[in-house]
């Protein structure tokens, strides 16, 4: 019975997401976390280090405020890295950081998360993930290894979920897959690539420029659009008859671009295992999330017997294409 309504899931399930490429055309890259680290030294000093997020074509505004007490001494010239604007300096505080709040002035306007770690003389270590509907973050006890744990998780997530390219590339593949098996297998070869580019990356064995690499996965958004065509035509190309080669090729790709919203942030080299593999697996989670999404809405349109016309039906291929081709000229515009 799954394979009679899944030609179908599929074109039906697009239009549904058509909103959700709309929206996110102008923010299409995913929103790269930031980070926070002070390293305390002595009693009450702290060296300091914020890389606030650039968010590709976007601005974000924010930024730490210190605690009460306390003063900061940063170079006057900021270091650019990619997908980041990185500050050093020292954090002086009149008997320590404990018990003092932290907040993130801006977050609450922003869809981006900031990783603070606070690193103590002792060896404690304080993990929290600042959101916008919490932006402070109080010193107390040293964070569990379980709470760092989960802060990672909670990235990979939300680094997939709002990352709106992926998703749509994700659609895109959906969109050209008629048989289950296929479909899982193109999915699993898509996991497979930009896991081992993550890895490959994050670890530091390989890198690829920021600003090219967003320019290439907005290109292969753009090359599945005329591929979804085909398929409502009932014609036939490499891509549809082999679609697990195509993920596979692209997913390295896309694997880079998950790779930046972690290495960006510098991570102590002894926590980059556990971080690599948990933001991987809130990755795989929130992929998966979407996915099954797309088919529990997909059979609810088919058990309301909710019809399309045929060019309702090839709508979705031509958002896919011009969604891919507008992030694409806005992305290469950016290397003139």
């Amino acid at each position: 019975m799954i394979t009679r309504w899944l030609p179908h899931l599929w074109r039906q399930m697009a239009v549904a997401c058509i909103a959700l490429g709309a929206t996110g055309a102008a923010q299409a890259h995913e929103l790269r976390p930031g980070y926070l680290e002070l390293r305390e030294s002595d009693a009450s000093t702290y060296a300091f280090l914020w890389k606030r997020p650039t968010g590709g074509e976007v601005e974000i505004q924010i930024a730490p405020e210190v605690p009460d007490g306390c003063r900061l001494a940063t170079p006057d010239r900021q270091q650019l890295s990619p997908g980041a604007v990185v500050v050093h300096g020292t954090l002086s505080c009149n008997g320590g950081l404990a018990g003092k709040t932290i907040r993130i002035a801006g977050l609450e306007t922003t869809m981006t998360d900031v990783l603070v770690r606070i690193q103590h003389a002792d060896g404690r270590v304080e993990n929290d993930l600042l959101r916008p509907v919490n932006p402070t973050f109080t010193l107390g006890a040293a964070t569990s290894g379980a709470q760092r744990a989960l802060s990672y998780f909670q990235l990979g997530v939300q680094h997939i979920l709002l990352g709106v390219d992926h998703l749509l590339f994700v659609l895109g593949l959906l969109l050209i897959v008629r048989d289950r098996w296929m479909l899982a297998k193109t999915i699993t070869a898509f996991t497979i690539a930009h896991s081992i580019t993550l890895a490959v990356a994050t670890l530091g064995y390989a890198s690829a420029p920021l600003v090219p690499l967003n320019a290439a996965i907005a290109l292969s958004i753009l090359f599945l659009g005329p591929e979804i065509i085909r398929v409502r035509r009932g014609d036939t190309s490499f891509t549809i008859r082999h679609p697990w080669v195509v993920a596979f090729a692209f997913g390295l790709l896309h694997g880079f671009g998950f790779a930046s919203g972690l290495s960006a942030m510098g991570l102590p080299r002894a926590e980059i295992p556990v971080a690599l593999l948990l933001f991987n697996v809130g990755v795989e989670i929130g992929q998966l999330a979407f996915v099954m999404l797309v088919l529990l809405l997909g059979r609810a349109f088919r058990i309301l017997e909710i019809r399309w016309s045929r060019w309702g039906q090839a709508v979705p291929g031509y958002v896919v294409g011009s969604l891919g081709a507008f992030w694409t000229i806005q992305r290469c515009v950016v290397l003139l």
